[in-house]
């Protein structure tokens, strides 16, 4: 199967999770078409425009992975601020809480997973 790029669902949130601006997301599987068999609900790429943040939430029953395609950011991983950049791989466990805020000039892009504990 190819999913091809033009028909693949994309969102745009405001204030997601309480952060600022907007988060566009463009999902790669749809937990709606049960395309994760049951394993997780969330694959995607997350666009941070200058300035935008997903604000702080913790992740019960799931777990999530970010990789920083590009920009320039800082997670709150627990209450540890860190910078990240491209290459960079953060991971929330369940029962972990996180944030990321777009601190560059630029997109902060990041592939997001979120599979069931």
């Amino acid at each position: 199967m190819i999913k091809r790029f033009v028909d693949l669902k994309k969102d745009s949130v405001s204030n997601f999770r309480g952060g600022n601006g907007e988060l566009q997301m463009t999902h790669f599987l749809e937990a709606e078409k049960d395309e994760f068999k049951g394993k997780g609900r969330l694959f995607c790429k997350n666009t941070l425009k200058p300035g935008s943040s997903i604000g702080l939430h913790e992740h019960v029953g799931d777990f999530e992975t970010y990789v920083v395609l590009s920009g320039e950011g800082l997670v709150n991983d627990n209450g540890d601020l860190q910078p990240v950049k491209p290459g960079d791989v953060i991971i929330t466990k369940n029962g972990e809480k996180h944030s990321l805020e777009n601190t560059g000039t630029d997109d902060l892009e990041v592939i997001a997973l979120i599979l069931f504990d």
